[in-house]
């Protein structure tokens, strides 16, 4: 795949390899990257989903003249191969017509390789979600151990962290007017192997100690929440972490402005594509702070809106393509109703960011954008994002605008669970305040369904605590999903897992971590299942506990 039809004479300035199929949309990282540095003048070429097997996939495109850069692709590669219960997957999103096997296990480290073996001397450059999380040494769920930074285990050059448009474009211009003997350093949003510790970086528990040890694990986990220039040893060499940069308005703005087709090539049906062609990013970052999500680790806690006049031209175009049909799927981020909730002054205290004085949680700004949008070419306004319903619930202008025009009478929303030790734990509010949220969307339009996601198999949850979230489900109706929890990396969540412990607290807690608990749990959510009931009965006869 060529995003830039005319290459250099003597080949392409960057080539990217990914483990998704190719899809020239602003949710599809690579698209973005390949976008950015385009407007800078370079020529960029794509491989994408290569057959990891054959050394030739890799050099279809030939040698860049100044790096590879690659990406397991929009979702870490063993999330994208393997269930909750590491059962082999047999759909895949980003694969042309859902095909599953399309990418390998630990794509990041196999594509790296397999470029290593063609072209020995170019440089390499890791990105996208699972070089984002996996960047520092980590808890591996699917190896269940700790596992190396996956800078050293890639032996690729630089690593690009959370959203890395600018870094990769400082990366471009690096390797353009520098020698590539050197590695660079001071990008923001980047790590590399370093011999020492720079002046100004905090040095963190290795990753010796962490694999050995829980108490040092909670605090590498701990000082890397607070801290941005890190540096963690691993053997004789250091990673080294520079801090996030964090992209404003009209950064934003130039980002979302560039010529995506929001295709794919001829002929290919991308099911992960065809959810959002017509959806629209209106902003990055989330303040939330639960415990579970990745999201606010890869793209920053600290959240940058972009121009309602921007947000208002993509509308433009989108209403003018080809295909469109009069509804906007979605207009939002990683929570929908943080637009606007930007941060004037961005601090140390990212934990605080829920209840700061300094951000503004009115919700006119996103208000107004919404019925501008609506006020278009444009016959229904979805919003599929998440809402966070706790910082909604003193906005019902902004609730009735949600029900009455943007949900097909169904509003999906996350309390997650029930009982209030779970909900602690996983940062999320007390379900009282969802019953609240209920009453006021019941006062607003008593017609409206609303379907609660809960999780089951997180820390803190045991089979009474599953129970009471049954009890809940059977009093007050329908629920959309309850997916089982995932230990990804970097997460606060996957820190109590591996430990068992509340890195906050330091106390002990209860952990699911039995193949034949986590199924139970899951299925106390499907009890019409004569399978799930026979399933849950046996269960609750060996560990004696009465139902």
């Amino acid at each position: 795949m060529m995003i830039s039809e005319d290459p250099a004479r003597d080949g392409y300035d960057v080539i990217l390899v990914s483990g998704d199929a190719f899809a020239d949309h602003p949710s599809f990282g690579p698209a973005v990257i390949a976008r950015v540095l385009e407007s800078n003048g370079l020529s960029v070429g794509i491989i994408s989903q290569p057959d990891w097997r054959k050394k030739e996939e890799f050099e279809r495109l030939g040698r860049p003249r100044l790096f590879f850069g690659v990406t397991a692709g929009n979702l870490d590669s063993m999330v994208s191969n393997y269930t909750p219960l590491k059962h082999k997957r047999e759909y895949d999103a980003y694969s042309i017509d859902g095909e599953p096997g399309k990418r390998p296990d630990r794509a990041t480290i196999v594509y790296t390789s397999k470029l290593r073996e063609a072209f020995k001397e170019m440089p390499i450059i890791i990105g996208g979600i699972e070089a984002s999380l996996r960047r520092l040494a980590h808890y591996d769920y699917w190896d269940n151990d700790v596992r190396r930074s996956v800078l050293f285990d890639s032996k690729a050059d630089v690593l690009v962290y959370g959203m890395g448009e600018k870094a990769v474009s400082d990366l471009a211009h690096y390797y353009k007017e520098g020698t590539r003997e050197e590695r660079p350093t001071g990008i923001e949003n980047t790590c590399i192997i370093s011999r020492d510790v720079p002046e100004g970086h905090v040095e963190i528990p290795s990753f010796e100690r962490v694999r050995e040890n829980t108490e040092d694990f909670i605090a590498a986990h701990d000082l890397t929440m607070k801290n941005e220039n890190i540096a963690q040893r691993h053997g004789d060499r250091f990673l080294v972490q520079y801090p996030m940069h964090v992209a404003d308005t009209a950064e934003l703005d130039r980002i979302y402005s560039l010529p995506y087709t929001r295709r794919a090539r001829k002929g290919d049906r991308i099911p992960a594509l065809r959810a959002v062609r017509f959806s629209i990013i209106s902003h990055r970052g989330c303040f939330g702070g639960c415990s579970f999500c990745a999201l606010s680790l890869h793209q920053g806690k600290v959240v940058r809106s972009r121009s309602e006049s921007s947000i208002l031209r993509e509308v433009e175009l989108i209403t003018s393509m080809k295909g469109f049909r009069g509804t906007i799927t979605d207009l939002g981020g990683p929570t929908a109703n943080m637009y606007g909730m930007d941060c004037p002054d961005p601090c140390e205290r990212k934990d605080r960011c829920l209840t700061c004085d300094r951000i503004v949680r009115d919700h006119e700004r996103l208000l107004s954008l919404m019925k501008k949008v609506r006020g278009q070419e444009v016959k229904h306004l979805f919003i599929s994002s998440g809402i966070r319903y706790d910082l909604a619930l003193d906005h019902r202008r902004y609730l009735r605008e949600v029900i009455e025009h943007c949900t097909p009478g169904r509003l999906k929303v996350a309390p997650e669970h029930v009982n209030r030790e779970v909900l602690e734990l996983m940062g999320k509010p007390m379900i009282e305040v969802y019953m609240r949220f209920l009453r006021i969307v019941r006062d607003i339009d008593p017609s409206v369904v609303v379907l609660p996601y809960f999780m089951a198999g997180h820390p803190g949850c045991g089979i009474p605590q599953m129970q009471e979230l049954m009890d809940f489900v059977t009093r007050h109706g329908e629920f959309e999903q309850c997916q089982l929890f995932t230990p990804t990396p970097m997460t606060r969540s996957t820190c109590m897992y591996w430990t068992g412990m509340d890195p906050v607290t330091r106390e002990k807690i209860y952990v699911p971590y039995t193949y034949r608990e986590k199924k139970v749990q899951k299925a106390m959510m499907l009890p019409r299942r004569m399978d799930a009931r026979k399933r849950l009965r046996e269960y609750m006869k060996d560990i004696d506990v009465n139902m």
